[in-house]
């Protein structure tokens, strides 16, 4: 019986460990290889080929959508299925534009990640509960709608992203904008949160990744 080569990328120890003590019960899978970011993780693709990899998106250095986009970009590329924490309609469209063949929400049962591993080695794609419907609502979304990046935020926050996109500091942002420094760091709290990511770098790479902060 040909066994699925199944990676696993995650920032946490205790995800790596738990998925790798899960997936060594079941006698058609193989764990062949593992990462703590998107730089190491496309590093370990080119090497250990495998046929499906488990990526998370919010990871140092690279997060998990470029880490995707350059693995899909491989020769005998894998599939790649997203397990992460984030449900947000920007996570799942640019998971899904880098190239994402499934995409499952971390509270997802054992039986739920083994069965997205068996669909994707498939060819096929997978969207855990909760996900599904969200993909659904994008496909039909207007596409005025649909492309406009981060629709969650508002024509401010959109601004702001831009600008830290951009590489510029909350006192050249207050500068431009004509608000104080103190507002700026206010407005980015906000949208770290609208966004779902957790620090300020996470959220310049998300935006980069849509294609924000390349004209200022």
């Amino acid at each position: 019986m040909n066994r699925i080569a199944v990676m696993i990328v995650d920032d946490h120890a205790v995800v790596r460990d738990g998925l790798r003590a899960l997936l060594t019960t079941r006698p058609e899978i193989e764990v062949v290889g593992a990462a703590a970011d998107g730089v190491e993780a496309v590093h370990v693709a080119g090497q250990c080929h495998p046929d499906v990899v488990l990526m998370d998106l919010g990871m140092p250095r690279m997060d998990g959508v470029e880490a995707t986009r350059r693995i899909t970009a491989l020769q005998s590329a894998p599939a790649v299925i997203v397990l992460t924490m984030s449900d947000d309609d920007t996570s799942v469209l640019a998971a899904i534009r880098a190239g994402a063949r499934g995409y499952l929400l971390k509270d997802a049962d054992g039986d739920d990640v083994v069965a997205a591993i068996h669909a994707g080695a498939a060819g096929q794609a997978v969207f855990g509960q909760g996900v599904a419907a969200t993909v659904l609502g994008l496909l039909h979304t207007p596409p005025a709608k649909r492309d406009r990046p981060f629709a969650q935020l508002s024509q401010r926050e959109l601004q702001v992203l831009e600008l830290i996109a951009a590489d510029l500091g909350n006192q050249t942002i207050g500068r431009r904008l004509g608000v104080s420094p103190k507002t700026v760091a206010n407005t980015v709290s906000t949208i770290l949160v609208k966004i779902g990511v957790p620090d300020r770098a996470h959220a310049v790479a998300t935006a980069k990744t849509a294609g924000l902060g390349t004209n200022q």
